[in-house]
């Protein structure tokens, strides 16, 4: 059997590609190998390397570091949600006055790199009179960058979605804004959930860029745990925490992500449960608006 976009594998190309895979797996390890001895070598897993972690103190440094950057990445989370639903309903409105300028703000901040926003914010305004705290300089600038990365995602996830959606949107007698509200947004963050995930990952590790305007968060200790020479200057140990610490905030968020998405299907599909109103009872273009908007069923008692 075979597809139209993908042919099965013969036995030669079955042994090629297993051939492939196993040499592919031996260059890993093979490179993982070499980083490891040469760590070993050098003395990096020795106990004076690793001997400042075995204070309390800088243990509660590195949580209440830790704190900062979840406490940065939160809001910056928040409102680059916020401002790129906003941002992607001014680029799909059919009002040229709100088009054009979401349309600018979109591609002006998509192209300037997040470390640019935060040194233009952290230096660059006292220079006009304005002075902001490290903190909301890179709240700011991630906010306004991955907001209008997230605009564009949940743009392409509307339009993506077929014309008959939003036709029979129309067909009912909802306006546009209800279309979007109740058919079209819907459907588009479930289907981008994993994008729009994964933008929230990199808001979550772009804050590491905090450390170079002086922000005080998880990168920024390591760092300077890292310099500490009467502690035979651990960077690298302090990189490898840092890092783990990192790795375990996305893990979680990623499963966060995951039992969002478990709960929207498992909705969706409870949603689907009522069932269809009996034959001699006519259903009206009114019922079925209202019950889209979650008022219940309604009273054609009231007309």
């Amino acid at each position: 059997m075979s597809s139209v976009l993908y042919d099965l594998p013969g036995r030669r190309a079955i042994i090629r590609n297993r051939i492939i895979a196993a040499i592919t797996v031996l260059v890993i390890l093979g490179l993982g190998g070499f980083v490891v001895y040469r760590l070993i070598v050098t003395g990096q897993f020795s106990a004076e390397k690793w001997y400042i972690f075995t204070f309390t103190t800088v243990w509660e440094q590195i949580l209440a570091a830790t704190g900062r950057t979840l406490a940065a990445f939160a809001a910056a989370a928040v409102a680059s949600v916020v401002l790129g639903f906003v941002l992607a309903l001014g680029r799909m409105s059919d009002h040229a006055w709100l088009r054009w300028p979401a349309t600018a703000i979109i591609e002006l901040f998509r192209a300037v790199p997040v470390l640019i926003l935060m040194m233009l914010l952290y230096y660059g305004l006292p220079v006009v009179g304005v002075r902001l705290e490290a903190y909301w300089a890179v709240v700011i600038a991630l906010a306004v960058y991955n907001g209008s990365v997230l605009a564009e995602v949940i743009r392409a996830g509307v339009e993506s979605l077929p014309r008959g959606q939003s036709e029979a949107g129309y067909a009912l007698g909802l306006r546009k804004a209800g279309v979007m509200r109740l058919i079209l947004l819907p459907q588009a963050v479930r289907a981008m959930l994993p994008v729009i995930v994964a933008q929230l990952v990199v808001t979550l590790k772009d804050t590491a860029l905090g450390y170079i305007i002086t922000y005080n968060e998880l990168l920024y200790y390591a760092r300077l745990i890292g310099t500490q020479a009467q502690f035979d200057r651990p960077i690298l140990q302090a990189g490898m925490v840092a890092a783990a610490i990192y790795i375990a905030l996305c893990l979680v968020l990623a499963g966060i992500a995951k039992w969002v998405e478990i709960r929207m299907r498992s909705s969706q599909r409870a949603g689907r449960g009522p069932q269809a109103a009996p034959l001699g009872r006519a259903t009206t273009d009114t019922e079925v608006i209202a019950a889209q908007r979650g008022a219940g069923k309604y009273d054609s008692s009231a007309l």
